[in-house]
């Protein structure tokens, strides 16, 4: 390893550690229910969701104030989570499906094949995001947008739920509650992953990450090429897209799906040394700083 291959690894690690403490005593806040610099523009969003999903509070006046609300147990919680993941799968293998009819569609891309859809919604929402195909030659904006760069931040918030659930489980001892399901998930997209994800989405517009809802574009090449049959090839098809908006959650919450089939390896993608940069951080950022959420919810930050 070169001097400058171990600065920039010592220059990683540092500002890993520096952003971790911050970020996983914001996250414990959010996770006891504590108010947030967010709460003036986050809190009514969330009691408004809260009704949708029939969350009940403990004590809250009729209007729903207060967030003491009514826990699950591990059954609950678990099952809670379950029919959310299968109600997701449906959702997007359907989506999939019918991508062909709907909007958002520049590159007229066809239904994406049963069994693809099948797997691809699978691992979405499994939160493992296996990629079985060239998101630019399969996916529609359409699809991309509703189906996958949604799935990156709830399959994401459903694994920190659990996660949360079993450090309160920890902490707690001899509970018969752990959380309650729908507000974990609703305040670990509102106050984390969605803050997160704009800013990081922003930046990355900044250094060049396409974020477009124009079709693919036709250019001439600087030097013609052959094709496999010999035949002259004078032009390219850049495939764009709004990418930034999904390769932000896709770094933020370790999703392996990205927006074009190479990942980030694409320079649309990951356009600069900066930008290479901040995903690599992205990636371990919630991990490293939850451990420190761990610390706190347990009450020993030694932990």
């Amino acid at each position: 390893m070169t001097i400058n291959g171990f600065l920039q690894i010592s220059l990683f690690v540092a500002i890993l550690i520096l952003l971790a403490k911050p970020l996983g005593s914001y996250m414990a806040r959010v996770y006891q229910g504590e108010s947030t610099l967010l709460d003036p523009l986050l809190h009514p969003i969330e009691r408004c969701l809260y009704r949708l999903c029939g969350v009940r509070f403990r004590g809250a006046t009729a209007s729903g104030e207060g967030r003491d609300v009514e826990e699950m147990n591990w059954q609950t919680y678990a099952i809670a989570m379950l029919l959310f993941s299968a109600v997701s799968f449906l959702f997007l293998y359907a989506l999939q499906r019918v991508q062909a009819y709907l909007p958002l569609n520049p590159a007229r891309l066809g239904a994406v094949a049963a069994d693809s859809s099948f797997n691809t919604a699978i691992s979405f929402v499994s939160n493992t995001n296996w990629q079985g195909y060239g998101g630019e030659t399969t996916m529609s904006y359409l699809t991309q947008m509703m189906g996958l760069t949604v799935q990156n931040f709830v399959s994401a918030a459903a694994g920190m739920a659990i996660l949360v659930a079993l450090m309160r489980g920890i902490a707690r001892h001899s509970a018969q509650t752990i959380g309650n399901f729908w507000v974990d998930l609703t305040r670990t997209i509102l106050y984390i992953l969605l803050p997160l994800s704009l800013l990081l989405a922003v930046v990355l517009v900044s250094q060049g990450v396409v974020q477009t809802f124009a079709p693919y574009q036709r250019v001439s090449l600087l030097q013609p090429t052959l094709d496999a049959e010999g035949n002259v090839v004078t032009e390219q098809l850049l495939a764009l897209g709004p990418a930034a908006s999904q390769i932000a959650i896709k770094q933020l919450g370790t999703n392996g799906g990205g927006f074009f089939n190479v990942n980030s390896a694409h320079p649309f993608e990951n356009a600069t040394p900066l930008s290479n940069l901040l995903e690599m951080l992205s990636i371990l950022l919630i991990p490293a700083a939850l451990c420190y959420t761990f610390g706190k919810l347990v009450e020993d930050t030694r932990q």
